[in-house]
């Protein structure tokens, strides 16, 4: 089953199970989906959903920090549940150790010795961490070992 297909099964279960806050983020995903559809004229595949789910999920947390650093708990608290729920469609996250040793492994395998091949590096693990681990840590990370 497709991602797509998984998402609209949860949120045909949610509407028989009359579980709002659900029902609500899972509509907002597929909202998201169907925009980018319909602005490319293409059927998105698991891949670009993931994309689209890793943005949510940064948009959320940022919006997040934002009201609790203004006070507004009662906000805070509907982008947390938001949240809950768009996490549930990611897939596992890597600890540190699974990062750090697949940014060794990609330094070790493409022969990268200083700064100026931090792109090839990172193009390499983007792929294989999509959705999986926050980019801005790893990219940390790999200037930190080709340092």
């Amino acid at each position: 089953m497709s991602m797509k297909q998984r998402i609209t099964e949860d949120m045909k279960n949610a509407m028989k199970a009359r579980e709002a806050e659900r029902l609500g983020a899972i509509r907002l995903i597929l909202a998201a989906v169907k925009q980018k559809e319909v602005d490319e004229r293409i059927e998105l595949d698991d891949a670009a959903i993931l994309a689209i789910l890793d943005k949510m999920v940064k948009q959320r947390r940022d919006s997040i920090s934002q009201f609790e650093s203004a006070g507004r708990e009662d906000l805070a608290a509907i982008e947390k549940a938001e949240l809950a729920i768009i996490q549930t469609y990611m897939p596992q996250a890597l600890t540190e150790a699974e990062i750090a040793a697949m940014v060794e492994a990609a330094v070790a395998e493409l022969g990268a010795s200083g700064p100026q091949d931090m792109a090839k590096v990172m193009a390499k693990l983007k792929p294989e961490m999509a959705g999986r681990a926050d980019m801005g840590k790893v990219s940390g990370l790999v200037k930190a070992a080709l340092s």
